[in-house]
């Protein structure tokens, strides 16, 4: 049976290869366990609807439209002018903007898309105009946007809680660490990289002139800003499920889209409802055949055969992270976030808990991974998403692009597996 899962999962790479719709790749590795091996499917399918009606998997239809009504609400560029005015007059300032606006928008939206589409728009020309190459600021924002499958709440981390029944807000925390250290490494780099563009720099205003702007701008980003401290707020709080926080942030940012930054009208919020439907119309469809697939490879004991095959090359746990990491990695190249949580955290969780690394460590392990992914082609979703708006093409955004990963992904996919307090000491201060 091992032979047929792996042609199964030899033909969803094929297909996601030739550039099939992931729905359809994951179709056509469910036909050959259908066809070949011994499953039936009619038993997964009864089982995978049941799944889809979990209340947990609400959340992610819920984020996707609360990131998409912020990229045109205004709440993202008021959160942008909020950044910029403390270290907008500073050298390399403004990339660090595109960084923790990014991370702002990742910790209300849970969606890695989301930073790219609200910010791309309004900071890539603002960056070109001010000497940054068109190519680094695309790549940056690219990559700083990725922060939002790490920074809390993620749809990501909802999606692996739900899969390894593993506490949600334990996952949740987890990806925290690693991801605000992801984001400092980005800003360092930035500050770094930025001493050889010629960059056209505000007047670095007086004191009392800063205090103001900082001020002016913190009273008008004050509505944008309050929507992570009400959902972290009150997912931590224990007042609320992801869930519910996820109908919040629908529910606040309507009114504040409307009626106090005015981007949202009737006749583009119609547009907004209709791309939103669309985008969770196929992620929910990628899901629903991803877990059936994922279930037919656990009913035929493929996780257990797969963690014997692999402590018969090794049992060094030093090793297996490494090849655990290259695995993840090149599955983050081919596959979007979703898919690869789905599809890899189940098959090597067992792995994981044998060499002594917890569910909640390999949810940060399996995060910065798949976020490094989402901007590594050939997949790079994130990356060619941010190419278009940029208007800058693609085979000049990877190499800042890749200079990036670096420097900011890779140093913290080495910390996160070995030095397992920088994901788990936030859970356990939380009592997980």
């Amino acid at each position: 049976m091992v032979e047929i899962a792996l042609l199964a999962i030899a033909i969803l790479v094929i297909l996601l290869t030739l550039g099939v719709p992931l729905p359809y790749c994951f179709g056509g590795g469910l036909m050959v366990m259908y066809f070949i091996g011994d499953t039936t499917m009619k038993g997964n399918m009864l089982w995978g609807y049941q799944q889809m009606g979990n209340p947990v998997i609400l959340a992610i239809p819920l984020f996707i439209l609360a990131g998409t009504i912020m990229a045109e609400s205004g709440i993202a560029a008021a959160l942008l002018r909020f950044v910029n005015a403390f270290v907008g007059h500073i050298r390399g300032g403004l990339g660090v903007v595109a960084t923790v606006s990014c991370a702002i928008i990742g910790a209300i939206s849970g969606s890695g898309l989301t930073g790219v589409a609200a910010i791309g728009p309004l900071l890539i020309p603002e960056m070109a105009a001010k000497g940054y190459p068109r190519e680094y600021a695309t790549a940056l924002v690219a990559n700083a946007s990725l922060l939002g499958l790490l920074i809390p709440p993620s749809v990501t981390m909802i999606v692996y809680g739900w899969v390894t029944d593993t506490s949600i807000l334990a996952c949740f925390l987890s990806t925290l660490g690693p991801g605000l250290l992801v984001m400092l490494f980005f800003s360092l780099a930035n500050i770094w990289m930025s001493r050889k563009f010629d960059l056209v720099l505000d007047k670095k205003p007086s004191f009392s002139k800063l205090v103001s702007n900082v001020s002016k701008q913190g009273f008008n980003a004050a509505p944008a800003l309050l929507m992570p401290i009400i959902i972290l707020g009150g997912i931590y709080g224990g007042i609320v499920t992801p869930t519910e926080a996820a109908a919040i942030a629908v529910i606040y940012s309507l009114p504040v889209g409307f009626l106090i930054y005015k981007g949202l009208t009737i006749k583009n919020f119609l547009v907004i409802g209709k791309e939103a439907a669309t985008a969770v119309g196929a992620i929910m469809l990628m899901i629903l055949f991803s877990m059936i697939l994922s279930q037919m490879l656990t009913l035929e004991s493929i996780p257990q055969k797969l963690v014997q095959a692999i402590f018969s090359i090794t049992e060094n746990k030093i090793a297996l992270l490494i090849l655990v990491n290259i695995l993840l990695f090149f599955t983050g190249m081919i596959v979007n976030d979703l898919t690869a949580v789905i599809l890899i955290g189940p098959l090597l969780l067992p792995l994981m808990t044998a060499i002594g690394v917890s569910p909640v460590q390999f949810a940060a392990i399996m995060g910065v991974n798949t976020a490094m992914g989402g901007v590594t082609p050939p997949y790079a979703s994130v990356l060619y998403l941010g190419a278009r708006i940029g208007n800058v093409k693609v085979t000049k955004v990877i190499p800042p692009a890749m200079t990036l990963i670096a420097v900011g992904y890779l140093p913290v996919v080495v910390l996160t597996s070995a030095w397992p307090d920088l994901s788990l000491f936030l859970p356990r201060l939380f009592g997980y």
